[in-house]
């Protein structure tokens, strides 16, 4: 596994151990259970870790978060440790993912829950914020989220290059909610990830700080 990048030492300051530690894991028992790749371990940082914290800048401070389909952790544990401020739940539907973070949390000593369950299952209204990486087509992300949000929540979607062709799909569901979409391409070490925020009527929030 590579040495953390400067990006990741100003991302997670003093917990960058905890960060190192959890980079580690994935390029370890992620890799042996199957929820990575094994030619992921070069790129780990770049390509899961910090892209997942380029979503840490939209989250209001002290937002309860929802990581949808969490699968090894990403986005929401490089989520929870560049932003303790943070309320957050990893809901994965998948017993041995569930088991990996389970694990995950225990070592790192994390104060996020990991609940069993798929999103169409999380409870109504009980969430400010919303996450998801490689779930489903955003169409599709935007049905399974919502119910979930307060009405002054939103999504937060990781996207790949397809994004557009993605938004423009979901754009008559987007447009019978009166939901406000915008697109941005931050630069992380390297890696191009598009953030994906979507917000509904009197639903505009303030961007936290880290």
């Amino acid at each position: 596994m590579a040495a953390p990048p400067t990006a990741a030492i100003e991302a997670f300051g003093a917990r960058l151990p905890a960060a190192e530690r959890y980079a580690a894991m994935l390029c370890g028992a992620g890799v042996e259970r199957g929820l990575i790749g094994p030619r992921e371990a070069e790129r780990i940082w770049q390509r899961h870790v910090l892209n997942s914290v380029a979503l840490a800048k939209w989250v209001p401070t002290g937002a309860r978060v929802v990581d949808i389909g969490s699968g090894a952790g990403l986005p929401g544990i490089p989520l929870a440790l560049a932003r303790p401020d943070l309320e957050l739940t990893l809901c994965e539907p998948m017993q041995r993912r569930v088991a990996f973070l389970e694990d995950v949390v225990a070592d790192l000593r994390l104060p996020v829950s990991v609940l069993r369950a798929r999103a169409e299952q999380l409870p109504r209204r009980s969430f400010d914020v919303a996450v998801a990486r490689a779930v489903a087509p955003l169409e599709r992300l935007v049905t399974l989220a919502r119910p979930a949000l307060v009405p002054t929540g939103c999504l937060l979607a990781l996207k790949g290059r397809s994004v557009m062709s993605e938004v423009e799909a979901a754009g008559a569901t987007l447009r019978s909610a009166g939901a406000t979409v915008e697109v941005e391409t931050p630069r992380v070490a390297g890696e191009t990830t598009y953030v994906v925020r979507i917000t509904w009527p009197h639903g505009a929030t303030r961007r936290g700080s880290r």
